[in-house]
């Protein structure tokens, strides 16, 4: 189920609480404040929440986007690790550009107005996107302990198959487990203080039962067990690592040395991608947990929305957190994000120039001496030119690239 949802309905609707939320809450929250509070709720609704959610679209949107773009277009880029930080993106953006917009809109209707389509959909595809993210970042801290374990190995071009196969098995599976959501989520017309409302619902409200059973499964299989997993992938690597550094033959070869810190480093950046996700969904999985155990009390503090919201905001954060965080340890992602950023128009002119005076130095110097044909001027020129660029290029396939193995 859209696990947001589950984190924003208060307990009016009794033994309903979902992830993604229904504005309903805020109208009946706000009979039960007193009026200082009823105005920070009504500018937090009509200001600071359009902010935030464009904020997380726009830069999302421009992150991802790029990061898909540059993996694509730059064939030494499709490399084991690359295939799934791509389709982490990828599911990412299907969660930005799906349920981040329609989660903003709740907050300005009384009620659901995306019909049964909607409420049937925007859960799956929710629950799809945090699918991929969880289970992507398993299957990537499997391959860096396999990369870390036998660093001899060498990456063939099956070796990208089987890892493109394994990026569709996780999207595959994703759906299957949120099928089920599409199947329970209703659209139900709730009873509340006279007044009749129409809300989007996770699961039949006939049973208490359904809310605890719900939020427990979806914090073991989409937060406790997979980082449970990659806690004990990481836990390997470090004990391997430690003892590499003491067992390290001294005549190992300067290739294998750096292509040891270089796999090092991408375990360093998968488990920042790993930090952040936890960190980010940890507080809407105790909030939901909380609900759905506490559905009798109903919570009608200010303080208990703004954590609320907090959480909400923070879920969504994790959709465009990661190509800045690649952005900051990657060096070679940085180059590349920076020239499809049109970074590198600046550069442009300084290239010519530099060009022109190198040519212009070659042949004033040919002139003076007079000891090179016109020919061969210019081949000295192009070669000058030719031999800056040969240079950039060396220095960039010499360096230790952390987006691959």
């Amino acid at each position: 189920m859209d696990i947001l949802e589950h984190l924003t309905m208060d307990n009016i609707l009794k033994n309903l609480s979902s992830l993604s939320g229904d504005s309903s809450f805020f109208f009946n929250f706000t009979d039960d404040v007193i009026h200082d509070d009823r105005e920070t709720i009504d500018f937090i609704i009509r200001y600071v929440i359009p902010s935030v959610y464009i904020l997380i679209i726009t830069v999302g949107l421009l992150g991802n986007i790029t990061l898909v773009k540059i993996f694509i277009t730059n064939s030494a880029m499709r490399s084991v690790p690359n295939i799934f930080i791509s389709s982490l993106a990828a599911g990412d953006l299907l969660l930005l550009v799906t349920c981040v917009p329609i989660d903003a809109f709740r907050y300005f209707f009384e009620e659901w107005i995306f019909g049964t389509v909607a409420c049937k959909l925007i859960p799956v595809i929710q629950l799809t996107s945090v699918g991929v993210s969880v289970f992507t970042l398993t299957a990537l801290s499997a391959d860096r302990y396999k990369a870390i374990v036998n660093p001899m190995d060498i990456q063939t071009s099956s070796a990208v198959f089987w890892t493109c196969l394994k990026a569709v098995s996780i999207w595959l599976i994703s759906v299957l487990l949120a099928v089920p959501e599409a199947v329970f989520s209703q659209v139900v017309h709730i009873q509340d203080k006279n007044v009749t409302f129409t809300a989007c619902v996770p699961y039949p409200l006939s049973n208490e039962m359904h809310p605890k059973i719900h939020s427990v499964m979806i914090f073991l299989v989409y937060f406790l067990i997979p980082l449970g997993i990659i806690s004990i992938y990481y836990y390997h690597i470090a004990r391997t690592l430690i003892k590499s550094a003491h067992d390290m033959p001294g005549e190992i070869s300067e290739h294998t040395k750096r292509q040891m810190e270089t796999r090092k480093r991408l375990a360093k950046i998968v488990l920042v991608f790993v930090g952040l996700f936890a960190l980010c969904w940890f507080p809407n999985h105790v909030l939901y947990l909380y609900r759905s155990f506490n559905y009798r009390r109903i919570d009608s503090s200010l303080s208990h929305l703004i954590i609320t919201l907090l959480a909400r905001v923070l879920s969504f954060s994790s959709s465009c957190v990661n190509p800045f965080a690649l952005y900051l340890l990657s060096e070679s992602f940085r180059r590349h994000f920076n020239s499809h950023l049109h970074c590198r128009r600046k550069r442009y002119p300084e290239r010519t120039m530099s060009y022109v005076q190198s040519t212009s130095a070659v042949r004033m110097t040919s002139i003076k001496k007079n000891a090179t044909p016109p020919r061969r001027q210019r081949t000295q020129a192009g070669g000058l030119a030719l031999g800056g660029f040969a240079d950039g290029l060396g220095r960039d396939s010499e360096s230790e690239d952390t987006l691959r193995p």
